[in-house]
């Protein structure tokens, strides 16, 4: 673990709100990486300041029991155009305890990880969560998730 403050950014993607009960984010969360490779909305964000993609875990109704927002998306220097379908957010300013896993991606590597998160005892501040995904990854090749969880 490792604490850090981060500075503001800007992301542009494809969100849907889901919650952990009943295993639907286990639906709904892969279906939004679907749509998003399907649709190649990497491609379609302009003004991106890398090629690496970011899921942001946002408006969290209490904490990760309860309901919450998912983007996933790319980086951009403003949220100015914004394409249709699409959504524009601003990751505030906040401290984050860093987190990084090493693996396949289908070997579930992240989703363990976040579990690991669920049980600690961090004093997390359900701002905005996020993981950033290296430019050409995918699930068979070993790769490099960086996971950072808003604190007080």
């Amino acid at each position: 673990m490792n604490k850090t403050q981060i500075d503001s950014f800007n992301i542009i993607g494809i969100k849907t709100r889901t919650t952990n009960a009943d295993m639907q984010a286990a639906k709904d969360i892969p279906a939004l990486w679907q749509k998003f490779m399907d649709d190649n909305i990497a491609n379609k964000v302009e003004n991106k300041l890398n090629n690496k993609v970011y899921a942001v875990y946002t408006n969290y109704e209490s904490d990760y029991t309860g309901a919450y927002d998912i983007i996933i998306g790319c980086e951009v220097d403003v949220l100015g155009e914004i394409p249709e379908n699409m959504i524009g957010i601003q990751i505030p300013n906040c401290n984050y305890e860093a987190f990084s896993v090493k693996g396949k991606l289908k070997d579930n590597i992240v989703y363990n990880k976040w579990i690991e998160i669920w049980n600690s005892t961090i004093d997390r501040k359900y701002k905005a969560d996020f993981e950033i995904y290296p430019e050409h990854t995918n699930e068979t090749d070993d790769t490099e998730v960086k996971i950072y969880i808003s604190i007080n």
